[in-house]
């Protein structure tokens, strides 16, 4: 990956929707070669996927909470039991391996208490925890799903 494999993810996170010819004037390329790039970053898998991204609120998915869970079970069983359970429930979006205390992290939205009341009720119906803590955002101050890659080309 070059510097100009660089630029174009720069710009395909900030904006995956420009046309290729937006993007190769950006990067000082013609239409073609740009093309080309980014297919091969779809193919080395640098590209996993293009999506729309939602505003929460406006959705009524206005409730995130971060769930630690601390296991007692650690055998290979135990985690593909969790990792199947937890990766099939739609308000999991993050699921985080952990070090220290806290074995998994994981980021729940959910529309209301009662929502959440429910999947926590099914979560540990599903899967033995040892403890399990939820902390919930009272505000989310930055959210970004675009990786550092070095000076953003504008």
């Amino acid at each position: 990956m070059d510097s100009t494999d660089l630029k174009i993810l720069a710009i395909l996170q900030e904006d995956a929707s420009l046309p290729v010819a937006e993007v190769a004037a950006r990067v000082n390329l013609s239409q073609t070669p740009c093309w080309r790039r980014i297919q091969k970053l779809e193919q080395a898998g640098v590209i996993q996927r293009t999506v729309a991204i939602l505003d929460p609120a406006k959705i009524g998915m206005d409730i995130t909470v971060f769930v630690s869970i601390e296991t007692g079970d650690h055998s290979p069983e135990w985690l593909a039991r969790f990792s199947e359970t937890v990766s099939a429930m739609p308000e999991v979006m993050d699921i985080y391996r952990m070090a220290g205390e806290t074995d998994y992290l994981l980021r729940v939205v959910v529309p209301s208490m009662a929502s959440f009341d429910d999947f926590y009720r099914s979560l540990i119906a599903k899967v033995q925890l040892k403890n399990v803590t939820s902390q919930f955002a009272m505000e989310r101050v930055k959210s970004s799903t675009a990786y550092p890659l070095g000076p953003t080309p504008r």
